[in-house]
């Protein structure tokens, strides 16, 4: 099984706000995303570029996967955006509104011209219609090894914006989209990450929003405040009752009289090969976050 790297809670962090990007080095989030996008002023693009890259070159972040945001494609910062992220060496880069497969392998082709370290990944951002409908080819540019796809962060903010579509609980609205974009990752053995929960005084909303989101198969949830944290890596993790369920169903199967079969009983209940594979999924994240 590949080695898996937990992405429960993934926290945005203002590039321009050097006291944030301080504190997150204390943060108990899995990933931080240092945005050059949404967070950061037309004037201060500039100096927050500067501003991140000499926080990512420290270091100091831990086991925390490290993640540059960088302005859109299309814009006049994108450039000098991704050349010193390139420079810093982050675990990935984020590109906001991919939209097409072809932004990645240009992207792709940008990066090796920067002579970019092997294993830095490209994160992508699903934000627009035209990405809904064209998940599965932006999915599989994956198969690439230039293109670096590794995950894909689902805006939710920004497909409410484009289609008018209201939030409310539940995000019945969103669900044939989020659904979409979870099995064109699965396809093509990429991440995925939920959109963000804005109303910050929600508590019982966020953690429903965080476990219907567990529930439809994401590896984990978005960010936008530090409180955030806490609630995100716990109901993204395997618990105890399932890390047991999950530990009995690989022992059963690696029992002598069970070796070569295809099913068996266990507990009362029938289970398949295929439910000992998802077993070593549970415990291997279980170790990792351990």
């Amino acid at each position: 099984m590949p080695t898996i790297r937990p992405r429960r809670s993934v926290l945005y962090m203002p590039g321009s706000n050097a006291r944030a990007l301080e504190k997150a080095r204390e943060i108990a989030a899995d990933a931080l995303i240092l945005d050059l996008e949404d967070a950061v002023a037309p004037e201060a693009k500039a100096s927050a570029r500067d501003q991140v890259c000499a926080a990512v070159k420290a270091g100091g972040y831990g086991r925390r996967e490290i993640v540059i945001r960088t302005n859109g494609v299309g814009t006049p910062w994108f450039k000098d955006d991704l050349a010193a992220a390139v420079e810093a060496k982050p675990d990935a880069i984020l590109i906001p509104k991919v939209s097409a497969p072809e932004t990645l392998h240009q992207i792709g082709a940008q990066l090796n011209g920067l002579w970019a370290e092997p294993t830095l990944r490209i994160w992508a951002m699903i934000e627009t219609p035209l990405a809904i409908l064209d998940i599965e080819r932006i999915a599989r540019a994956a198969q690439d090894p230039r293109a670096r796809l590794a995950c894909f962060v689902m805006g939710t903010n920004d497909l409410a914006k484009e289609t008018r579509a209201r939030f409310v609980p539940g995000r019945a609205p969103m669900l044939p989209w989020l659904t979409s974009a979870i099995l064109a990752a699965r396809a093509y053995g990429i991440d995925i990450l939920d959109g963000v929960y804005n109303d910050l005084k929600n508590e019982e909303g966020f953690r429903a929003e965080c476990e219907q989101g567990r529930d439809l198969g994401f590896d984990g949830k978005t960010l936008i405040h530090p409180a955030q944290v806490g609630l995100a890596n716990a109901v993204f993790a395997p618990d105890e009752a399932e890390l047991t369920q999950a530990r009995a169903i690989i022992a059963a199967f690696e029992e002598p009289e069970n070796q070569g079969k295809g099913a068996i009983q266990l507990g009362g209940r029938m289970v398949e090969l295929l439910h000992a594979e998802m077993a070593k999924r549970v415990v291997a994240l279980g170790e990792a976050i351990g």
